[in-house]
Order: C-alpha cells, then structure tokens, then sequence
C-alpha cells in the first residue's frame, strides 16, 4: 500500500482541488483520499511518497493518437501541399503510411510511448494506418506498449483506398486484436474506419455490424478538411454525419474524430444521438485544417475528448493549444475554461472513448496519475490553479506517472524504456522511411 501526499490534489477537474491532500493506493486502484497528515496517521505502515511542492491530478487520456507520426517529424518534402486533401494524397499517403514496416512501427511505438509517460500521459488510443503492416501491426504495436507499461487502445484504421482486400484485412486486424487482448488489463481494442470518401457505404456499415457484434466502439475521421464535405455532398447529396445517420450508425458507440468543418444540421445530429467526440487542435493547425467548433460542441452537450493526432504529445502543450486558439476564433476570452480543457484531457476524454475507471482520481478509479511541480511565480489558489497548470506547465514538470498501480516514472526518469536507445533506433528508422 502507498501514500502519495501532496500541496493540492485535483481528483477531477469539476470537483474543487484540495490544499495539502493525498490518495492511499492499494493493488491498482486508489481505496482513500484524505488529507496528507490524516492519511498517514491512519496508515502508518504504508509506503509515504512525499509530495511537498508537487501538484497530484490525474493522468492524461491521449483520445487521438497516431505514434507513427513521430517517423514524419521534419520529413524533406519537395513541396508543401496546398489544403489538407492535397497533404493526404501527395504527402502523408505515399510518403508516411504506405511506406512503413513493422520495424519502423516498433521504433515509432516506443518513443511515443515515452514521450507519453514523460509528459503525464497514462492511457492513449492509437490509430494505425499502413497497408504494409498487415497482418499483424497491432501485435508489434502491443508488445511495445506492454514494454512501457502504458494503458493504450490500438486500432487499425480500415480503408478501401488501397483496394478491398487491404479494406478487409484492416477490418480483421481490429477484431482480432479484440479477440486477443479481451483479458488484458492495459490493452483493448477499437474497430476503425479512416473515411467516407476512402470507405463505401457497403463497407462502412459491415465495419459497423462487426462491431456491434463485438461489442467494440467504433471511430472515423469525420470533415478533418472541407474536402470531405464537400465529397460527400457531389456523391451522396448529403454531408459525412448525415450519411451515418442514414445508415444508422450515429450513437454512443460512435467516435467521430476531429470534426473541423460541420453543418448546423450534424452538429444536432451529434447532440441528439450521443456521438462522441475527439479534438486535436494542434494537428489541425499543422495541416491547414481549420478550427473545430469545439465550443458550440460542448454547449450542446457533446463528450469531448482531447488527442494529440502524433504531432505534438506533450499533452501540456495540447491543453495549451485548446484553451487559447478557440478563445481567439470566437474572439471571446471566456470561452474554454482552464477546467473545461482540463476534463477534456482526463475524465472527458476517457468518457468518449468508453473507458470506466479511468481519468479521475477517486475510490475505486485506476491508480493512473501524475504528479507535477506545483511552484509557481505567483501563488496558487483552488481558484486560479487550472489555469496555472494549462498556461505555465509543460512536460518538464512531470517528476512521477504511475499506470495501474505501477510507477513508470519516477523523478522525471521513465523506468521501462531507455530513452537514448530508443532515439537512436527512432533515427535509424526515419532515415529509412525518408529515404523511401
């Protein structure tokens, strides 16, 4: 048993954060809060971990990742595409996804899963798309994560864009990574589909169907760019979320990820059938996307979940990003609360991807955690400390992270991974990948 104390515990972000409280952790799970010296008068035989100085909240739910994308991070193009439908056919496609390997998988995995863990992230859900990797990415994938003792959700994400049978054989992946990992504590599964303008309507709602019979959620990119809109209305007179309605597919089970460009009529859609939601608002900017209408989404009642999309995974920074551009596009400081980004980083983002017990910090939720620095310039109040960490903390005031129970950071050091080892094997298999 341990005692983790410390100068303010955040148990959840719509809860009010208490001045010099701690948790007792047991086996996997947090059994108590109470106040630091309370807890360690009651149990005086329990392992004290001293939080003085430090910030204990939950750790962060990564809702959108892609951890090949690290392979890309300063990739040479001849030319930068010209709007996202252009980076997808020109660039990510051929450049990115259709030349990756498994090695290249391996060593992508493993960094990103660093880079998590360093930056507070405890549970991610991964989307993986290379046509070359089939059958059996997500089992490369997995032994990485287990490596790193990080809870992640894998997918592959199916599409008929390299021809039916990659489409099918993308389907199979997730069902029998499903198959696979139904007892595993910290790996589960998710059926993916990329897009409607990449997947038919026949084949969209088989994924669907298999699904269901699995009893797996399912997610799809859904208007990342105007092109999909825009698509969808020339070949099916109606926009992507509407089309999922029409075939029945639009309810609670059903994530839809990035969400830039949406109609009034799909934003009801969402609201009214319970699906969730997953922003990246980085990675939207990165690729000329736009800005989701995140705002209005959660007005309405909409579960949010933050991602990092594998561009930028210091999860701090992508709070950042989500508290500040939304407050400049409706040019309206108030909207987006430091609390608001906060939830869509933890509980919310474990809510949209169907996870219980996980994302907060209280009896009977997983012990996934992170504590931080909590010395500030200025002092800390339980009014403004949201606000301190989304604005002034990065990754390098993450000192402990602890995943089920078990730490995997200890003292800013991640204890399953050398992180030279794996620069050195990430910078071997981005050569290749350029080089291809």
């Amino acid at each position: 048993m341990i005692i983790i104390t410390s100068d303010w515990l955040i148990t959840n972000p719509h809860e009010k954060p208490l001045r010099s409280h701690g948790i007792r952790v047991q086996d996997a799970q947090i059994t108590e809060i109470g106040e630091n010296l309370a807890l360690q008068a009651k149990y005086p035989e329990d392992e004290l971990i001293d939080g003085s100085g430090k910030i204990l909240l939950p750790g962060f739910v990564n809702a959108h990742t892609h951890m090949y994308g690290v392979l890309a991070h300063g990739i040479p193009i001849d030319n930068s595409p010209e709007d996202f439908w252009g980076f997808l056919k020109d660039y990510w496609w051929p450049k990115v996804e259709d030349a990756l390997d498994k090695e290249m998988l391996s060593a992508a995995t493993k960094w990103a899963c660093a880079e998590m863990l360093l930056s507070g992230t405890t549970t991610f859900y991964d989307i993986l798309e290379a046509p070359n990797t089939l059958p059996g990415g997500l089992d490369t994938q997995k032994d990485e994560v287990i490596s790193a003792g990080i809870r992640g959700i894998l997918s592959f994400e199916a599409t008929e864009r390299s021809g039916s049978e990659i489409g099918k054989l993308g389907i199979q992946e997730n069902l029998s990574f499903h198959e696979d990992t139904q007892d595993d504590p910290l790996i589960s599964a998710i059926m993916c589909l990329h897009t409607t303008f990449t997947c038919s309507q026949e084949f969209i709602s088989e994924a669907f169907s298999l699904a269901k019979q699995s009893e797996l959620a399912v997610h799809a990119h859904c208007n990342e760019g105007e092109h999909e809109g825009i698509w969808c209305e020339e070949n099916h007179g109606k926009r992507p979320i509407e089309l999922y309605k029409d075939l029945g597919l639009t309810n609670s089970n059903f994530i839809a990820s990035q969400c830039v460009h949406l109609s009034e009529e799909e934003i009801r859609i969402i609201k009214e059938t319970g699906v969730k939601v997953t922003h990246m608002p980085l990675a939207n900017c990165e690729v000329g996307g736009g800005i989701a209408p995140i705002p209005e989404l959660l007005d309405a009642g909409v579960t949010v979940g933050l991602g990092s999309d594998g561009y930028i995974n210091d999860f701090y920074e992508v709070m950042r990003g989500a508290f500040l551009i939304h407050k400049a596009r409706l040019q309206d400081p108030a909207v987006m609360p430091a609390s608001t980004v906060l939830d869509m980083a933890t509980s919310g983002g474990a809510k949209a991807l169907g996870l219980k017990d996980v994302g907060k910090l209280e009896p009977g939720y997983s012990a996934d955690l992170q504590l931080i620095d909590g010395r500030f310039p200025t002092p800390v109040t339980s009014e403004n400390i949201f606000e301190q960490i989304i604005l002034w903390r990065n990754r390098e005031h993450v000192s402990d992270v602890m995943v089920a129970g078990t730490w995997q950071v200890r003292g800013s050091e991640i204890l399953s991974i050398d992180v030279n080892q794996a620069r050195d094997a990430l910078h071997k298999q981005a050569k290749r990948l350029w080089s291809a």
